[in-house]
């Protein structure tokens, strides 16, 4: 796949081409971490302006963009280029983090009011906030099972936007290592938050059993 991305990638007589979307979006679904820091600098403007527009608190918006970019790794597979392009696709898991932020932060304001005023409340979709609480939960506690080094170095990256070399400064390791346990974190991360998915998913089964 590494191979693949690079020969699109390539320079040609008129100049350097650009990535094709489809081949790094292969290319992360298969765990290639160079892909995905690729993909998270094409987009990570388009989709912080998108949240911001959205939820307008920019620290807010900041944190729905970093939960796009775990579910753009989690479900790099499931892309279906018939359905459109991977920027389209990126950008609307975008707003619909950012919808259900909203939907979330309305709630939590509405149960806030109902403990003051000690009245009943009606809460749109509450539904759509315990799901969202949910997968905020399953993020930090896959982050916490990750070794100290990955935990830090995914943090810094792709939490805090610094590049590969600055993180390998901050952490005093070599860039061949940081980058090495950024993959293997990534993809513990994945299968983490994938494992949890199953969970709820049987859990919920069981309930309606």
């Amino acid at each position: 796949m590494r191979r693949a991305l690079r020969v699109v990638g390539e320079e040609s007589s008129s100049g350097p081409a650009e990535l094709d979307p489809g081949a790094v979006i292969a290319a992360v679904a298969g765990g290639d971490l160079d892909a995905f820091g690729r993909l998270y600098d094409d987009l990570a403007p388009l989709v912080f302006g998108v949240a911001r527009r959205v939820v307008r608190d920019p620290s807010r918006a900041e944190e729905v963009a970093q939960e796009v970019f775990t579910e753009v790794w989690r479900q790099a597979a499931r892309f279906d280029p018939s359905r459109g392009s991977v920027r389209t696709w990126v950008l609307t898991i975008a707003h619909r983090r950012a919808v259900d932020a909203v939907r979330s932060s309305q709630a939590s304001r509405a149960r806030e009011e109902h403990v003051a005023r000690r009245e009943p409340v009606e809460v749109a979709g509450p539904e759509d906030t315990v799901v969202t609480a949910a997968e905020h939960e399953g993020v930090r506690r896959c982050l916490d099972s990750l070794t100290p080094l990955q935990s830090q170095a995914v943090r810094l990256a792709y939490y805090q936007g610094f590049t590969y070399p600055e993180v390998a400064a901050l952490l005093g390791r070599p860039l061949s290592t940081v980058k090495t346990r950024m993959r293997d974190g990534l993809i513990r991360l994945r299968d983490c938050l994938a494992e949890a998915e199953l969970e709820a998913m049987d859990g919920g089964a069981g309930d309606g059993a």
